[in-house]
């Protein structure tokens, strides 16, 4: 079951430069900033009532980030859908026919579990599918 629009991500060229234009600017605040080592990223996240903008910098030229950016430009690169139970949820898309990126869960940012589902299954949206760590023992 979805739960909500978990977040937002955006890739961004500099990870400081889009800070200040969310934070100064537009008045956000951050809420926290960590790299995510096996994704070649360094992320930053600003609340949104429930949701979250996640900001994207890829620290590594072959990164699928700035592969991205190299490709689209900086924008929106996903968005994240809140799972309850994120092994149940895969399985019934991969039995649905949706192409998944991951066919089992990895971590991602903040120690959720996270996984992606293909582009080519949903009318080109990247999208990712999350669990929060607090959710499952």
């Amino acid at each position: 079951m979805f739960k909500k629009i978990d977040h937002i991500g955006v890739a961004v060229n500099n990870l400081e430069e889009s800070l200040h234009i969310f934070k100064d600017v537009l008045g956000m605040k951050c809420s926290g900033e960590e790299e995510v080592k096996e994704q070649n990223v360094r992320v930053a996240f600003l609340p949104v009532g429930e949701s979250e903008i996640e900001l994207l910098e890829s620290t590594s030229p072959d990164g699928n980030i700035a592969k991205y950016i190299e490709k689209k430009g900086e924008g929106i690169h996903h968005i994240a859908f809140e799972v309850e139970d994120l092994d149940v949820m895969l399985k019934k898309l991969q039995k649905k026919g949706v192409r998944l990126i991951d066919k089992e869960p990895r971590y991602g940012a903040g120690g959720a579990r996270i996984a992606f589902l293909h582009p080519k299954s949903t009318n080109g949206i990247l999208m990712e599918l999350c669990e929060h760590k607090s959710q499952k023992a």
